[in-house]
């Protein structure tokens, strides 16, 4: 599945998650598909992301690292079912979005909390998330560069 509907499918999800159980889950799951696009887009995607996407999968990584993994079946990890990037400037856009939201719900749930251990996980869960999308924000603004610089070699 492409990356933009996998995007779409877990902003959905995030949405209509209840408890918190349930949204640090959904909270896993995007941050697990962030770590695989880095991953995707520092094997396959232009040159001049490749740094900061594996950046982006080590900051998504730690994201996954300090929640308690949830119980997945295989076929249900959205990470696993990505098979192309496609338009890497639109998944860049819809995965900031989806980073923003998961900062969000990670700071409803930080104050809505009462045992301390799922407060720091929630703290350092948003860190992991703000810096991720950082990334994606960087990455951004190199294809807006490269688009630029292209029209000029194009035309010299």
């Amino acid at each position: 599945m492409d990356a933009v509907r996998l995007i779409v499918t877990s902003r959905r999800a995030l949405a209509a998650s209840g408890g918190v159980p349930e949204m640090l889950a959904e909270v896993w799951q995007a941050q697990a598909l962030a770590q695989a696009m880095g991953s995707r887009l520092a094997v396959l995607g232009p040159p001049e992301l490749r740094g900061e996407a594996l950046g982006l999968t080590e900051l998504a990584g730690r994201g996954c690292g300090v929640l308690d993994a949830p119980e997945i079946a295989p076929e249900e990890l959205r990470a696993a079912q990505l098979t192309e990037l496609g338009d890497a400037r639109q998944a860049l856009l819809c995965l900031g979005g989806l980073l923003g939201e998961v900062g969000i719900a990670l700071v409803g749930i930080a104050c809505s909390v009462d045992d301390e251990a799922t407060y720091w996980q929630c703290m350092e869960a948003i860190d992991a998330a703000d810096e991720s999308r950082d990334r994606v924000v960087e990455m951004l603004r190199r294809l807006a560069d490269r688009e630029e610089v292209l029209p000029v070699r194009e035309a010299g």
